[in-house]
């Protein structure tokens, strides 16, 4: 119990085939290479910024210690790299 031999793997093997059948696995075994593919070419593409540039908004800032409100000027643009 517990040790698999080759046999066992024969078997099983044989037992996928007849199931599934030679063509459905190789159209799978198709469709996962396409699909490591396609993820390294989208690991590997450039990263662009999915929106354009927003123009900047005021963000009202309270001066604690002299009690003054003053108005600056916030970029949301993030470049990496």
């Amino acid at each position: 119990m517990g040790g698999t031999s080759i046999w066992h793997w024969i078997v099983v093997g044989l037992i996928v085939v007849l199931l599934f059948g030679r063509g459905k696995i190789s159209d799978m075994m198709g469709d996962v290479a396409k699909g490591i593919k396609a993820f390294k070419k989208g690991m590997s593409e450039d990263d662009t910024p999915a929106k354009p540039a927003q123009p900047s908004e005021p963000v009202r800032t309270i001066d604690h210690q002299n009690g003054t409100t003053t108005t600056t000027t916030v970029s949301t643009d993030h470049k990496v790299g």
